[in-house]
């Protein structure tokens, strides 16, 4: 499942960043990396971006690159 997949109230432990280069580096930066616990806050009116929360810190990402961020049920 990836996060894009995820609805606002919906949460799950990060597994893993599919993408490559320079949006891996960016996604990571932004506090999304293996291992830690998001929240979908919101979705934006056209669903795009959603706001999540990851490790205390509110980040908004696009669905196009949430598709990228792997997660699972938190434990």
């Amino acid at each position: 499942m990836t996060l894009e997949d995820l609805c606002p109230g919906e949460s799950g432990r990060m597994e893993k960043v599919t993408a490559r280069g320079v949006l891996a580096q960016r996604l990571m930066d932004m506090g999304l990396y293996p291992g830690v616990d998001i929240r979908v806050i919101r979705n934006a009116p056209l669903e795009d971006p959603m706001e999540v929360e990851a490790d205390g810190s509110f980040v908004s990402i696009r669905r196009e690159e949430a598709r990228f961020v792997e997660v699972c049920a938190p434990r």
